[in-house]
């Protein structure tokens, strides 16, 4: 099985462990080659030049990027993944970003006899290096066909949930909850510190409850010990998921207020720990809770 993962961030970089864990034979490319260089020394796979030379001679590609303007350079640019699109080429695009990219890109690609679906996942990048994840799939029944034997070893359940983009609007929906549940987390753990009760202690009871949601559970580590946080997820995605969410849903006419709160919090520590896992929102929150409250 050949596939191509063009973006190595934590996701990208767990299911390159993943998939060549399950014996797929890899092309991989990073717009920092370093870190492509490094992990394809050390899991011994080849790193593409381009997006281009990635795409080549496989069927299926994986890209996993960070926003819109990184989809539109790694396809469209010069030496991108449309230049070197073929026949029977099935592009899966993992990243959370608008519907309209891959609606966009999706005629691109047909007219080269190649295609693209939405596919964003939901979990962590432990999830992902145990092919654990939840994946919501937007596209042609003949493409996701051809692309299914790559995303069952990703994924635990795989949900085909419409035309292309139908995929990354569901992902939406799926982050709106997410950082909700990230905000609330902080929240509820910081009331319970600030009447006494240990953090861990704190942190079993919210587990055991009504909320402990699997996030809860494998955050567990970086909201008791943030100093010591891995990176999952930076705060600065937090506050860019936020924003597509709420332009998605101005474009769609649905009111989101709690949207509008969870970002307005999200900016603010971004401001200052914007690099930070997502958790660290509960240090932020220990640190500035009267200036929130005092803004307008």
């Amino acid at each position: 099985m050949r596939v191509a993962i063009l973006g190595l961030g934590a996701i990208g970089s767990a299911i390159t462990e993943r998939l060549h864990a399950e014996g797929a034979e890899l092309t991989i490319w990073n717009r920092t080659r370093d870190r492509a260089t490094q992990i394809g020394a050390r899991l011994g796979v080849s790193v593409a030049d381009t997006p281009a030379h990635a795409v080549a001679d496989t069927a299926i590609a994986l890209t996993a990027l960070a926003d819109r303007a990184a989809c539109e350079a790694v396809f469209s640019g010069a030496d991108g993944i449309l230049a070197g699109a073929h026949p029977g080429l099935v592009v899966c695009d993992l990243s959370t970003v608008e519907p309209s990219v891959s609606r966009s890109l999706a005629p691109v690609l047909r007219a080269k006899g190649a295609d693209v679906i939405d596919t964003p996942i939901s979990g962590s990048t432990v999830l992902a290096r145990r092919g654990e994840l939840t994946i919501m799939i937007g596209g042609d029944d003949e493409a996701i066909a051809r692309a299914r034997p790559v995303l069952e070893l990703l994924g635990r359940q795989l949900f085909h949930v419409g035309p292309v983009g139908s995929g990354a609007a569901m992902k939406l929906a799926v982050n709106t909850v997410l950082h909700g549940l990230n905000e609330a987390l902080a929240e509820g753990l910081v009331l319970a510190e600030s009447a006494g009760i240990p953090r861990s202690l704190a942190y079993d009871i919210l587990a055991k409850s009504a909320v402990g949601a699997p996030f809860v559970h494998y955050k567990r580590r970086n909201f008791e010990d943030p100093d010591n946080a891995s990176v999952d997820f930076r705060l600065a995605l937090v506050c860019k998921d936020l924003r597509l969410i709420r332009e998605f849903a101005e474009q769609t006419g649905v009111l989101l207020p709690q949207l509008d709160t969870n970002l307005r919090v999200a900016q603010r520590a971004c401001e200052q720990m914007g690099d930070r896992d997502m958790s660290t929102l509960a240090v932020y929150l220990r640190k500035h809770s009267k200036q929130l409250a005092d803004e307008p």
